[in-house]
């Protein structure tokens, strides 16, 4: 389901940035952190889910904002303001599941009403159906121009656990810190299955994102309690993240963007573009190369995944004392990127075209390893080992946006796998997102983006600010 915020391909890999989902009235998830990518747990800018609703309730005349989940059904959310100070923001979101509400009316027994009255006896018998509702509560309290601090509290009618959260941010001049308390915490794993972590803190510090340039990353993450499965069903195990200890990780990274070509075209007179940041034609590419490393304590230092004969295993460096259920892992990454616009979003009618593609290599050790191997089979005239090529594979990411209407575009997303294990076919796209976007003009660069993902049968309406 990765759509990292949005599950767009532009926020990159390797600092896994929070999943959207309707599981939650807060409408995150997190992926599950790797040995030693991704870091996970790091957010980007992002307006929260009540204020997201608020929004659009006050600015573009909707009543209710509607979501989808396979695991609920189709529901609709509305939030009311609380006024407190002129630095303090309180919201009560409502949810309520007209999919299960319908769905119960069908199958009433007896009679049909005949009547009004009737009817309206019927109906307010099913409204009282506690599991229709949902509710959270979310105070997010301004304390000076830089801190803030949210606590948020969710509470469900169908006897889900409530969840709770605490979220202090710090804004410093070149860094972000972010300290959070979560109980429970939910995490997607690969395999887009949901986990309850009982306990979860994390402290997460971040230089500020720069199109070139040196970055590093640091966080600390606690599990407490043993991580359940949401929906109760069959898996392989309990992911090693989530396991109950201790994990420290840091990343260093140098990032460099080229333009291959920029148009110096003259954009319409007096015609302001839908979106400012997507006004400008141009053919660009950036690489990112770092190492990154990570300290483990406790049940999650035990990892099956370290072992040499795992061919989906981790090739780094590590080191491991199981006697004190501690581990040190460490790994170096690369990724390249090529982006592609054609148009100037200003005219009614395909003014946009952009195209964006990602290869992502996770490990060097690993893509050494394929690669001395194939270097070993070509020199002894042998046949290429089929994982060893694997192994040098890297992850693809490809997202394709254009232009139908005045404001709408149509985006896709998708990760391209190659499985060269698969005898029929070696292509996959994998975890598909399809979304239509309105840009909201007068505000220079924001949308309200409806998406849709066909493999977790999720779907949500989300507004953004200043994304490309």
């Amino acid at each position: 389901m990765e759509m990292k915020k949005l599950r767009w391909a532009m926020d990159g890999a390797f600092w896994d940035l929070d999943i959207s989902t309707p599981r939650t009235l807060d409408g995150l998830s997190r992926p599950v952190p790797g040995d030693p990518l991704p870091l996970g747990l790091s957010r980007g800018a992002r307006l929260s889910r009540p204020k997201q609703i608020d929004f659009m309730q006050r600015f573009m005349a909707a009543p209710f904002v509607p979501s989808y989940a396979a695991a609920h059904g189709f529901s609709l959310q509305r939030v009311l303001t609380i006024p407190v100070a002129e630095n303090w923001f309180a919201t009560l979101l409502g949810q309520f599941n007209l999919q299960r509400f319908v769905s119960s009316v069908k199958k009433s027994e007896g009679p049909p009403p005949d009547s009004a009255s009737s009817w309206m006896q019927m109906l307010g018998k099913h409204l009282q159906d506690k599991s229709l509702y949902a509710l959270s509560f979310c105070s997010d309290l301004l304390l000076t121009p830089d801190d803030t601090l949210l606590l948020s509290v969710e509470s469900y009618g169908d006897d889900k656990k409530p969840r709770n959260k605490a979220l202090f941010q710090h804004r410093f001049t070149k860094h972000n810190l972010s300290v959070e308390a979560v109980w429970p915490g939910l995490f997607v794993d690969k395999g887009g299955d949901y986990w309850d972590v009982p306990s979860l803190m994390s402290l997460d510090l971040a230089t500020v994102a720069s199109d070139s340039g040196a970055s590093y990353h640091v966080c600390v993450l606690h599990n407490s309690g043993s991580p359940e499965r949401v929906d109760g069903g069959q898996s392989e195990g309990i992911p090693a993240g989530l396991l109950p200890g201790l994990a420290v990780k840091g990343a260093i990274s140098f990032r460099k963007n080229v333009d291959l070509w920029r148009s110096n075209a003259p954009k319409l007179k007096m015609v302001q573009p839908f979106d400012i940041f997507l006004s400008n034609p141009h053919v660009s590419a950036s690489g990112i190369i770092g190492a990154a490393m990570t300290a483990c304590f406790g049940d999650g230092a035990a990892r099956s995944q370290i072992e040499d004969d795992d061919p989906q295993g981790f090739r780094g460096f590590s080191l491991q004392a199981p006697a004190v259920k501690s581990a040190l892992l460490a790994d170096v990454f690369a990724s390249a990127s090529f982006s592609a616009q054609h148009g100037n979003f200003q005219r009614l009618f395909l003014d946009l075209t952009r195209f964006h593609a990602r290869l992502d290599f996770p490990s060097g050790a690993k893509f050494l390893s394929g690669a001395t191997h194939l270097a070993e089979d070509y020199f002894n005239s042998q046949k290429p080992n089929l994982e060893a090529i694997q192994d040098i594979c890297p992850n693809a990411t490809l997202s394709l946006q254009q232009q139908i209407a005045g404001p709408f575009s149509f985006r896709v997303d998708s990760k391209v796998a190659v499985e060269l294990r698969n005898q029929h076919w070696n292509i996959r796209v994998d975890e598909p997102v399809f979304a239509l976007e309105y840009a909201l003009q007068v505000l220079g660069s924001a949308k309200a983006i409806a998406w849709y993902s066909p493999k977790h049968q999720e779907g949500m309406i989300e507004l953004r600010f200043y994304e490309t």
